[in-house]
């Protein structure tokens, strides 16, 4: 089958536990249209960069106990990004598989590698020392950025490399990790016409 005549690889998902409440939807062969609202504002331009720069359409509605902490919140939507990309791209023929993108923002870069590869891995390192503690927007902690990329590539079942080469300023590190990733997903996940079924000795990614 063409690469034209595919339909869209999409999913619809929500998640709704005592802490959150999620609805998303996505479309992986998309122009990086967004409608994010999580309440936890710093993410939402996460997501936001994620879509523009992977070329998903995305839609998030979110709520929950960010009264407490945002990390609840974050937490399962990244999840819900996780399985909705896990079933969009069903049973991964004709792509890509494998990205690689390294990103500036001003005086941070950031590579990321994606393997579509069924099987969950990630390997984060470089983030400066401190990182972690800081709060981005005041709302977000530096730690849900490793946090938010274990969920979307477990539930997503991604191999994924993200390191950090150079960086100063906490919000330009974690975009640069984020436009990252998105780049690197977007070669990972396209449709290359060259690839006849699964892309793998093994018939099954």
């Amino acid at each position: 089958m063409s690469t034209e005549s595919r339909t869209h690889r999409t999913a619809q998902l929500n998640r709704a536990t005592s802490e959150s409440s999620v609805e998303l939807s996505l479309d992986l062969d998309g122009t990086g249209v967004s409608s994010i609202e999580t309440s936890v504002p710093f993410f939402d331009h996460m997501l936001t960069a994620f879509a523009k720069h992977s070329l998903t359409d995305l839609t998030v509605r979110a709520t929950g106990d960010t009264h407490i902490d945002a990390h609840h919140t974050v937490e399962d939507v990244a999840i819900v990004l996780g399985q909705a990309i896990r079933q969009a791209l069903g049973d991964k023929s004709g792509i890509s598989r494998y990205g690689d993108a390294l990103v500036p923002l001003d005086e941070a870069l950031a590579q990321a590698v994606v393997d579509i590869s069924g099987r969950p891995y990630l390997v984060h390192s470089g983030e400066p020392a401190g990182f972690e503690f800081h709060l981005i927007g005041g709302h977000f902690t530096g730690s849900l950025v490793r946090h938010v990329f274990e969920a979307i590539t477990f539930h997503a079942g991604l191999t994924v490399h993200v390191r950090v080469l150079e960086g100063r300023d906490p919000h330009h590190i974690a975009e640069a990790e984020f436009k990252a990733f998105a780049r690197a997903f977007r070669q990972a996940k396209a449709l290359d016409p060259l690839v006849h079924g699964i892309p793998s000795t093994k018939g099954a990614l």
